[in-house]
């Protein structure tokens, strides 16, 4: 039996992911030059009979690269915003990779848009009866404020059909 295909194309269709300026490379760069600039006075430290303050600068050096790598984990996240006519699917996944998909009735969702003294978008919620969640909690001001004004577009045209 030949698999169903999905004739109908979405409304509106949005991944949200972080900006990261540094990627794995980056962080192993950063921390191979930690490495190279806290070994070579470690040396001479070395050299000289002041070797616990050389082990403490090669230990300084490696944590540096093991928070840089922690710190860039919350980089892995995303999230997925689709809506169709008759409903929004949000999928968000973690830093861990974990999956979690939620749906709203795009006839009965509110978005509320939070907003500073200069009014600039500084949160994004989507509200119903019973809840509200938070959308694009790591993008920009900017970047909020382009997707507010598009979901926003997206959900009249759901609500209308």
């Amino acid at each position: 039996m030949p698999m169903q295909a999905t004739t109908t194309t979405p409304l509106f269709s949005a991944e949200l992911t972080p900006h990261r300026s540094l990627d794995g490379r980056g962080v192993m760069l950063v921390t191979c030059l930690c490495l190279v600039f806290a070994g070579l006075p470690a040396l001479s430290m070395l050299s000289i009979g002041l070797w616990p303050i050389a082990a403490l600068m090669v230990l300084t050096a490696l944590a540096t690269g093991a928070a840089l790598y922690f710190s860039l984990r919350q980089g892995k996240r995303h999230e997925q915003i689709t809506v169709w006519h008759d409903g929004l699917e949000w999928v968000t996944t973690d830093a861990n990779g974990a999956r979690t998909l939620r749906r709203f009735n795009p006839k009965t969702i509110k978005l509320v848009l939070d907003r500073d003294v200069d009014e600039k978008t500084i949160r994004i919620r989507l509200r119903t009866a019973k809840e509200e969640v938070d959308i694009g909690a790591f993008l920009t001001s900017d970047d909020k404020s382009s997707f507010a004004k598009a979901l926003g577009t997206a959900l009249r045209k759901a609500r209308a059909s």
